[in-house]
């Protein structure tokens, strides 16, 4: 049996067998490229780091893809952002000694009447090589891994801009669901801190890592009550706070936001 692993270092991913088995194999940089368009054109450089003592021979392909609201990321057979139509790259199969780095060079030349606009893919790149490895079962597979990294070309100018939309609990998972709307035009990472309180007093807090949305899109933010507290939250009213973060410093821009939580009786 062959599997996939897919792993992007931005991207809250869940596979049957553990993606350490890609990271292991080869490093990748930078897992998410963001660039401006100048005079219809638009560089990019992935560097392919083998970290392994074997040689790493891989091949490398392009999709578009976006970010499910409820699942993350998801590549697609077509999209009206898909930059694929517009782009070169090479090499599109590569073989890393090891302890070596290679370059894949990206170049994007857009038609002067394509609307202004985000166009985007992700650029995997696949090992060749299966590998023998055992899933949650113990059952022995091998699988091929690649890893992802996302290219976004902008042309014109684009900004995110992030609304809170609601927050709902999920008994069955323990978390608390909230969701945010990008409603500008360039993709964007938010990190977010979150307070849960009843009562003026702290009930669980945490950290939510950067999580895609892409342009003029919705996606859940999961804030896993599990992970501070092994106790259940008890039915009842609560106040959840907290702050959106997203840019790079010293441009960062910040959306705090203060809502009413109703947790149900079971």
């Amino acid at each position: 049996m062959i599997r996939t692993v897919i792993l992007l270092g931005i991207c809250s991913l869940s596979a049957v067998i553990s993606a350490r088995v890609v990271q292991a194999q080869v490093r990748i940089s930078p897992m998410v490229i963001e660039t401006q368009v100048n005079r219809n054109q638009a560089e990019g450089v992935i560097n392919v780091t083998n970290i392994t003592n074997e040689p790493f021979r891989a091949r490398v392909y392009v999709q578009p893809f976006a970010y499910n609201r409820d699942t993350g990321f998801e590549t697609l057979s077509s999209s009206p952002t898909d930059l694929s139509p517009y782009l070169q790259f090479s090499p599109r199969e590569l073989i890393v000694p090891p302890g070596t780095t290679r370059r894949i060079r990206l170049i994007a030349q857009l038609p002067p009447h394509l609307p202004e606009g985000e166009y985007r893919v992700v650029v995997f790149t696949e090992n060749l090589q299966e590998m023998k490895t055992s899933d949650q079962k113990g059952n022995v597979v091998n699988i091929r891994g690649k890893v992802g990294s996302t290219f976004y070309v902008r042309k014109g100018k684009l900004s995110p801009q992030l609304i809170i939309d609601s927050s709902s609990f999920d008994p069955e998972k323990n978390q608390i669901k909230l969701l945010v709307r990008n409603i500008g035009k360039a993709s964007v990472l938010p990190t977010a801190t979150w307070t849960l309180k009843q009562q003026g007093s702290i009930i669980r807090s945490g950290k939510i890592q950067p999580t895609g949305i892409t342009a003029l899109s919705d996606r859940y933010l999961f804030l896993n009550l599990a992970d501070t507290g092994t106790t259940a939250i008890a039915p009842g009213k609560y106040e959840l706070s907290g702050e959106l973060i997203w840019g790079q410093a010293p441009n960062q821009t910040s959306l705090p936001f203060n809502m009413n939580l109703i947790v149900p009786s079971k």
